[in-house]
């Protein structure tokens, strides 16, 4: 009797400790958003809030970019409000995309089109944008209305400010107040609002953001007046653009700025009451984030990961912190340079400051060291591993769509394909991109190469995209056969814009439909006509059911017509084995005759080689082979 009761005791205590997790989950846009710290310098607010919580609550964060308030509610809500508990802590943030139609709302604007029989103009409809007295509120008041019924407490954040300096202030439109220039839909179509008055809201979407608040009766958390004070402190767009922002222009933020917003936003919510026990604001010398797990990559390959030391209300108010590594950590501020030991010095008390660790993995399985930070008579030490993967047995996989004439592929090995497919593009042509196509050296490809170039339905890029836009993509995919396990270890292909320089392009992946995300390539204003290679060499395992999926998302930096997006050589690589992990026998190719030969990462192969290469025959067609 003793032990069944021991038993339920230890039972309730463990249902008690699920059920009583402590939960902020921080919805918004990309000011708000995780990036991958190897793919960008771009950093959202979101990624660093959690640094600020204490006492059991962690922070998970769902912010996308390029989301209005439209997919906060219809995508990304619908995703959250499944991991939402009694006493979690919604953050709601958005804005920057529901100005995409100058203030009207884009669904309204495409049926408008469509009731004229306009139906190229209402294809072309971005479908982001929302009225901000109208359905703005409403789609953010959807979240709050159900994040409220699920027990959960919603914070409603005015959305942080873009650094549109206009003397020693910030401008009107920086703050999200369109009231000096928007648009209003009439029965005739899209006008020119009147220029409003500096005291009337009727077009700023962080009034209204926090109208709604007063009328929900729910928190409300400033950021747009919080970081127009952050960002005049600086004096000049040029020094803040320079201090916080990723040098793409006046809306991201690179680690220091989203650190000093996501305190920020910590700082104002702990003064209102929320979280007050359970919110810190570090005074002095700390390190996010404090253990160093570098994730897994195969044997040969190296891992780095990205920290913050943090320090306020340093004393003296001038001196220098030593970063310094154990045997086989490396260390870094620019990711050129790396030693076992790097210093900082910093002024004013006050230092923020990024650096990066490496290992190499030269052994299998784990290994371990130490990152030691050390100021005056404080020191750190952060815990550092790294695991190598050794990937053996079973039947190689490859799929690869060469791109030149078709979306076809060639498959090898045992996998299912899933085919290209187009969501708000098309493709526009097959062809060589430019006679002055660049490609890197080691492919021996030359100008003459044909790729496949991409368009956007309605052909006309929009003005005003900084970022991806959710319905505009490119998919591939690979799934495992039925009874089979297949990992995947190296995702490439070749990426360019066409027309001019500024097309920009996000490339992910995804193992769960795109509920997350992981990023394999970022670039922005791509020079024309000049091929970029993209390899990542994930850790992925996919059971029977599951699916990897390869998207990339385009955009063009203004308004353009005629400009592609080209892509060329999609290669997804693995090992298949049966689902008991038991190996099973390779699928060979005979092998072709071939004018042309390529190695798996497009290199030109002279002569026979073994293993699996792409063969261009003599008539242009391209197949793989085993040798």
């Amino acid at each position: 009797m003793k032990t069944k009761l021991l038993f339920l005791f230890a039972l309730a205590t463990m249902l008690f400790t699920a059920s009583s997790a402590k939960k902020v989950h921080t919805l918004g846009d990309s000011t708000m958003a995780n990036y991958d710290e190897n793919a960008t310098v771009t950093r959202g607010w979101g990624m660093y809030f959690g640094n600020f919580l204490t006492n059991g609550w962690t922070s998970i964060n769902y912010a996308r970019g390029g989301r209005d308030s439209y997919g906060g509610y219809n995508e990304l809500w619908q995703t959250v409000k499944k991991q939402v508990q009694q006493g979690d802590y919604v953050i709601i943030t958005f804005a920057h995309n529901d100005e995409k139609n100058h203030g009207m709302d884009g669904y309204q604007l495409k049926a408008y089109y469509e009731s004229i029989g306009d139906q190229a103009a209402a294809n072309a409809v971005d479908l982001r944008g929302s009225i901000p007295s109208t359905t703005y509120k409403e789609n953010l008041g959807k979240i709050v209305d159900e994040a409220l019924a699920l027990g959960a407490t919603p914070i409603i954040c005015s959305p942080v400010c873009r650094s549109y300096f206009s003397g020693s202030t910030i401008r009107r439109n920086g703050r999200h107040d369109l009231g000096d220039s928007y648009k209003i839909l009439t029965e005739k179509g899209p006008v020119d609002g009147p220029k409003l008055a500096a005291d009337d809201h009727t077009m700023d979407y962080a009034y209204h953001s926090q109208q709604l608040a007063q009328e929900k009766g729910v928190p409300f958390i400033d950021l747009t007046n919080a970081t127009k004070t952050l960002y005049l402190k600086y004096g000049n767009q040029s020094k803040c653009e320079a201090a916080l922002f990723d040098g793409e222009g006046s809306t991201h933020f690179n680690t220091t700025g989203a650190l000093l917003v996501a305190r920020e936003c910590a700082r104002l919510m702990k003064a209102q009451g929320i979280l007050a026990d359970d919110i810190v604001l570090p005074t002095d010398l700390s390190v996010s984030p404090a253990t160093g797990d570098l994730g897994e990559a195969y044997k040969g390959q190296t891992l780095q990961k990205e920290f913050t030391i943090n320090g306020f209300g340093l004393k003296p108010d001038e001196g220098s912190v030593t970063i310094s590594a154990t045997d086989g950590i490396e260390l870094s501020f620019d990711k050129k340079e790396w030693s076992q030991a790097i210093n900082v010095s910093y002024s004013s008390g006050t230092l923020i400051k990024t650096f990066y660790a490496q290992m190499t993995l030269t052994e299998d399985g784990t290994s371990t060291g130490t990152v030691t930070i050390s100021q005056e008579n404080k020191t750190i030490e952060i815990p550092v591993t790294a695991t190598a993967i050794v990937l053996e047995g079973g039947t190689e996989v490859n799929v690869y769509w060469r791109l030149e004439k078709d979306d076809s592929y060639v498959l090898t090995g045992p996998a299912n394909v899933i085919a290209e497919s187009w969501t708000g593009m098309y493709v526009q042509r097959y062809s060589n991109p430019n006679a002055n196509t660049t490609w890197p050296d080691w492919t021996g490809f030359d100008a003459s190469r044909k790729t496949q170039r991409n368009l956007l339905t309605g052909d006309a890029w929009p003005a005003d995209e900084i970022d991806d836009n959710p319905g505009r993509y490119i998919e591939w995919g690979i799934a495992p056969t039925e009874g089979m396990t297949l990992s995947i270890d190296e995702i490439s292909l070749f990426v360019c814009g066409c027309g001019g320089n500024g097309m920009c392009s996000h490339i992910y992946y995804s193992t769960d439909n795109f509920q997350t995300r992981t990023t394999i390539f970022e670039m922005k204003k791509m020079p024309a006509n000049n091929m970029q290679y993209v390899k990542a060499q994930p850790v992925i395992k996919l059971e029977e059911g599951q699916k990897l999926l390869v998207r990339v998302y385009p955009w063009y930096n203004g308004a353009a017509t005629g400009k592609t997006i080209c892509l060329s050589d999609l290669t997804i690589h693995g090992m298949a084995s049966n689902a008991d992990a038991t190996a099973v026998q390779s699928i060979a190719v005979p092998q072709q005759q071939a004018e042309q030969c390529y190695d798996l990462q497009g290199r030109c192969i002279k002569g026979n080689t073994r293993g699996l290469a792409i063969v261009r025959q003599s008539d242009g067609t391209v197949k793989k082979t085993l040798h």
